[in-house]
């Protein structure tokens, strides 16, 4: 029996890097077509698509600026369809949530610019090409910031709580063609820790976060592609508009919450 994925076009947005370079290559792996968007990430993106071969592009888009339309075209021009959608572009800025002069008008106008207005405008661009083609599947990246306000700041918390109510909006407005969810990842150990703490750090950091949640596990970027891809199988054919916590049980315990440095 041949795989859902196989042959089925993807758009990956922030696919250069950490859960979405992850995700690219696992739809990859499945025989998946993959549109890679980045926006400055330019080397990581094309030596992604190089690795994975004829069934990817490497696709710069600005999505802040307003370039959904051309991401879609892109993946259209290439392949002629689209039938997967996964909105994982976001961006933050630290800010002490009791600190109400932390944040400018233009920060949380930025944040919400990508978190929130950029992944509507990619579901717009791609809806009447998943519906020509059958049906699609949408999953946005949102985080257990946006479902109990913590996290690198009240912006980017707003920003996510906002993409999980737009997910139960558009799951009932798009059904019964385009099914979309949202995971919402807790902490997750990617290269971004990397660039700041070093290798040494990250591993003194994973090591910290995961002897306090309840699974002991501190999640990576592959943990969180997995639960991408079980939403965008057909195998979640009767789930549309669900959030799904992915955090290895944080939430269950919010003091992680209060550790300064860690985004969420």
């Amino acid at each position: 029996m041949s795989d859902f994925f196989e042959d089925k076009v993807a758009i990956v947005t922030g696919g250069s890097r950490g859960i979405g370079a992850s995700t690219v290559r696992k739809l990859a792996e499945r025989g998946a077509k993959v549109a890679i968007n980045y926006s400055s990430s330019k080397d990581e993106a094309e030596a992604l698509a190089a690795a994975i071969g004829d069934n990817a592009i490497a696709v710069h888009a600005n999505l802040a600026e307003g370039m959904a339309g051309e991401l879609a075209e892109a993946a259209l021009g290439k392949w002629g369809r689209i039938d997967l959608l996964v909105n994982n572009a976001g961006t933050t800025k630290f800010a002490n949530h009791e600190d109400m002069d932390a944040l400018s008008e233009e920060d949380f106008l930025g944040i919400y610019r990508l978190n929130v207005v950029a992944a509507f405008e990619m579901i717009r661009a791609c809806a009447p090409a998943m519906r020509e083609a059958g049906g699609g599947s949408v999953v946005n990246v949102a985080s257990i910031a946006g479902t109990h306000g913590i996290g690198s700041s009240v912006a980017y918390a707003a920003s996510k709580g906002a993409m999980i109510t737009m997910t139960k909006s558009l799951g009932r407005a798009l059904a019964p063609e385009i099914r979309v969810n949202a995971i919402c990842p807790g902490y997750v150990g990617t290269g971004w820790f990397a660039d700041r703490l070093g290798e040494e750090g990250l591993k003194a950091l994973n090591e910290s976060i995961a002897s306090k949640v309840p699974l002991a596990r501190a999640g990576q970027a592959d943990d969180i592609a997995d639960g991408i891809l079980m939403f965008l199988d057909d195998r979640s054919r009767l789930v549309t508009g669900e959030t799904l916590l992915l955090d290895a049980g944080s939430h269950l315990d919010l003091r992680l919450s209060r550790r300064p440095g860690v985004e969420i």
